[in-house]
């Protein structure tokens, strides 16, 4: 989970810059790093986009919370700013935010 916080701080480094681009990979990095984090204390080894979507839905059915997949819905939208650099700068703000609630859910796992 050193991973997950590393990328997290350096997407904060990078939105105070006004690095939208970057802070966006930075803040799906951290997302994907949790969920894989999560399934690596469990057996499971994620390889794909996939593979991620697979796992963070069965967490979402054994939490019974629809917010998981809601916010890492906003998590691949942030990976998918990194190719694209369409997101407003407020839209990555509230993508950090999402992101944090995210990684919240799974770290209480």
């Amino acid at each position: 989970m050193n991973l997950n916080r590393k990328y997290l701080d350096e997407a904060e480094l990078l939105l105070a810059r006004g690095d939208l681009v970057q802070a966006s990979e930075k803040l799906w990095g951290a997302a994907a790093e949790i969920v894989k984090a999560v399934a690596a204390k469990r057996g499971v080894e994620l390889r794909t986009h996939a593979d991620l979507w697979s796992f963070t839905t069965k967490v979402r059915d054994e939490l019974k919370d629809p917010e998981v997949t809601k916010l890492f819905a906003v998590a691949n939208a942030l990976h998918q700013n990194f190719y694209e650099a369409s997101m407003t700068a407020e839209a990555v703000r509230d993508g950090a935010e999402a992101v944090k609630e995210l990684i919240g859910k799974f770290r209480d796992l």
